[in-house]
């Protein structure tokens, strides 16, 4: 398919000093392989184990391109803490020759503060504030309100504030704005989300980055064996 992407590439641009190896985020196995990540689909997504850098490579994308580390829009400006690393410093994305006309950088562990912020800035994204709705409510209600299409979004781990059934709603509207020639790179744990047809799958390892088909992903087979058979999982689990 033709690549007519708003980021085509992740690029490690700097050389890093062997000694900074020993140094977050330069001691991150994921950095160290980081070459050149080709995205090619609509939809990416990073998964992988906890700490295996997955937020801090999705936040280093965000910056790069002009995002507020903490999340929002480029016209939001808010911060709290001052705790975003240095890799955008190190990266280089390759983009499009069209730029996006909407974006966010959604932060699931700081939905409150980009709420607050909305309420800041007078905005209204729903039928009421968003802190008066529950934090998956908000969430999906801050897309369906202020994500416009022909946007590049960049979201970390939005299954944390989602049931299941929510995660799926969230794959409606993923969709109604890929039709809407919109760009997606996510960080996710979720196999429900990973479930998006023709996603590129990165798993970050030790090694590097593994684009792996959904079915072959850690994420799915453990959750099919667990589904499969839960009784059988927890009595090997317990023994």
């Amino acid at each position: 398919m033709e690549n007519n992407l708003f980021i085509k590439e992740i690029r490690l641009n700097n050389a890093i000093n062997s000694a900074d190896n020993f140094v977050y985020p330069f001691s991150l196995p994921i950095v160290r392989h980081l070459n050149k990540v080709h995205i090619e689909e609509k939809v990416t997504f990073l998964a992988g184990e906890n700490g295996s850098g997955k937020s801090t490579l999705l936040e280093a994308v965000a910056v790069n391109f002009g995002f507020n580390p903490e999340g929002g829009s480029k016209n939001f400006n808010f911060s709290t803490k001052d705790t975003h690393s240095v890799l955008h410093e190190y990266i280089t994305l390759v983009k499009g020759a069209i730029r996006p006309k909407d974006g966010f950088f959604l932060r699931t562990e700081s939905f409150y503060n980009i709420a607050s912020e909305v309420e800041e800035l007078d905005l209204q994204y729903g039928d009421k504030s968003l802190h008066a709705m529950s934090h998956g409510e908000g969430l999906l209600s801050l897309m369906e309100n202020r994500f416009w299409g022909n946007g590049l979004y960049i979201l970390d781990e939005p299954e944390a504030a989602l049931s299941p059934q929510k995660q799926l709603e969230l794959l409606v509207l993923i969709n109604e704005l890929v039709n809407k020639n919109s760009q997606f790179i996510i960080a996710t744990h979720s196999p429900i989300i990973m479930a998006f047809p023709g996603a590129q799958i990165y798993v970050l390892t030790e090694n590097g980055f593994d684009l792996t088909p959904y079915k072959q992903t850690q994420h799915y087979n453990l959750t099919k064996q667990f589904l499969d058979n839960p009784d059988r999982m927890l009595k090997y689990l317990f023994e």
